[in-house]
């Protein structure tokens, strides 16, 4: 079995009853990522296997610490035997380091995962901020507004998210630029 087809059973087991609305904005967010094929090349089923795992920390049996990016990549490590790639994709997804800040695991988060190639990071931001909660496309802008209408100014994701706002918008913006550019060289 692949990445890919390991990543959805996962992730379905965890999230399709116990958070069905979680599970709608998983399978966007792949859907995201399979159209970053073109600019990812060879790890385009890596990106989208991460993508598909990305907010399984969000499961009850799952929270450990209340940073889904970590309780995410500890189970990916611990439990389900994930390569090292798909755990510091998860850990570090959308600019978690600002949320670990927030919540004093920065240095846990550090010393327990690596950072992954900023390439698949931003593209990674990308898929996830321009998914809305029920799997539709947002702008970015929108989805950074539509999770601090949920959260509230005062919660911590939000804060975190506004910490974040130029690490997410600079992401997505690098990545819209890369599938602007081989489109245009396919038609040139």
């Amino acid at each position: 079995m692949g990445h890919i087809e390991w990543a959805y059973g996962l992730a379905k087991d965890l999230l399709e009853t116990t958070l069905p609305r979680r599970w709608a904005h998983t399978q966007g967010v792949a859907g995201q990522a399979e159209t970053l094929a073109p600019i990812l090349g060879t790890d385009a089923d890596t990106l989208v296997a991460a993508c598909l795992l990305h907010d399984i920390g969000y499961a009850p049996d799952l929270v450990d610490t209340g940073m889904h990016q970590l309780d995410g990549a500890r189970y990916l490590r611990d439990v389900a035997g994930a390569d090292e790639q798909l755990c510091r994709l998860v850990a570090y997804h959308s600019c978690a380091d600002n949320e670990a800040r927030q919540r004093d695991l920065l240095d846990v988060l550090v010393k327990e995962f690596d950072r992954e190639r900023p390439e698949l990071a931003r593209a990674l931001t990308y898929c996830d901020m321009t998914t809305g909660p029920d799997g539709r496309l947002l702008d970015v802008r929108d989805r950074l507004a539509e999770i601090h209408s949920r959260y509230g100014p005062e919660h911590v994701v939000s804060r975190s998210i506004a910490d974040a706002t130029p690490c997410i918008v600079s992401s997505v913006r690098a990545v819209e630029a890369a599938l602007s550019d081989v489109r245009q060289a396919d038609v040139g």
